[in-house]
């Protein structure tokens, strides 16, 4: 891949740069020379931009949870229920590993460093956004009796936790496909917490409608290109 990257100017092209190499190297194996070499500028160029790596890393992960939240509002919007609006947020968390897969991959192999930032950084407020939405969805599918009672705080992290791995073990051309794998999360997580179950099928279809629309969201115009 060259370093013609997607972003606004220079600035965008480094970040896009960035993250590939943190998605195929990993943090520490990744460098503001190899980063500068390819896009043939300077490392005094990348310092004027971000300053230091780690505030590269902070704009990798911030860009990528305001993209997170903005597609979770979306879906929030676009189905009625909570059995569907979790349904929707479950298949996107696969998809991701498809669609904008650098991006999903940097972010995941560095998440537990990204969790030793300060409480106040608008990385860490942005993930508890997203978790947010999480506990919201749990809390109003128990209140309408689609979900049984469970401890929503816990639950949440344990959903938002089991997408954090699939980076180690996914492979996009490999025998499963994300939304085949995404259907397991869904027939797992909900399977768990339904009353009724009459509609598991349907919301775990890999090829449903309710698939098709979370890959219009994810997809949609300004959404970062598929990364394979």
């Amino acid at each position: 891949m060259s370093g013609r990257a997607t972003g606004p100017g220079k600035s965008g092209a480094i970040l896009d740069i960035f993250t590939r190499h943190v998605a195929e190297k990993g943090y520490d194996g990744t460098s503001f020379s190899d980063v500068a070499s390819e896009l043939g500028i300077s490392q005094g160029l990348i310092v004027h931009h971000y300053g230091t790596k780690a505030r590269l890393l902070e704009a990798l992960h911030i860009s990528y949870m305001r993209r997170r939240i903005d597609e979770a509002e979306r879906i929030m919007s676009e189905f009625a229920t909570p059995t569907e609006q979790l349904a929707g947020l479950l298949h996107a968390a696969v998809l991701y590993q498809v669609h904008d897969r650098n991006r999903t991959v940097a972010f995941q192999r560095e998440v537990a460093r990204l969790a030793q930032e300060d409480e106040n950084s608008e990385g860490r407020k942005l993930r508890r956004d997203y978790i947010g939405i999480l506990h919201g969805v749990l809390d109003a599918g128990i209140a309408s009796g689609e979900f049984r009672p469970v401890d929503i705080s816990i639950r949440s992290l344990l959903i938002f936790g089991a997408a954090q791995w699939a980076w180690t073990w996914f492979e996009p051309e490999g025998r499963s496909s994300a939304e085949q794998v995404g259907a397991e999360l869904v027939d797992l997580t909900l399977g768990s917490l339904l009353l009724d179950r009459t509609s598991l099928p349907r919301l775990s279809d890999p090829d449903g409608r309710l698939v098709a629309a979370v890959i219009t969201i994810i997809t949609a115009p300004g959404a970062p290109k598929s990364e394979q």
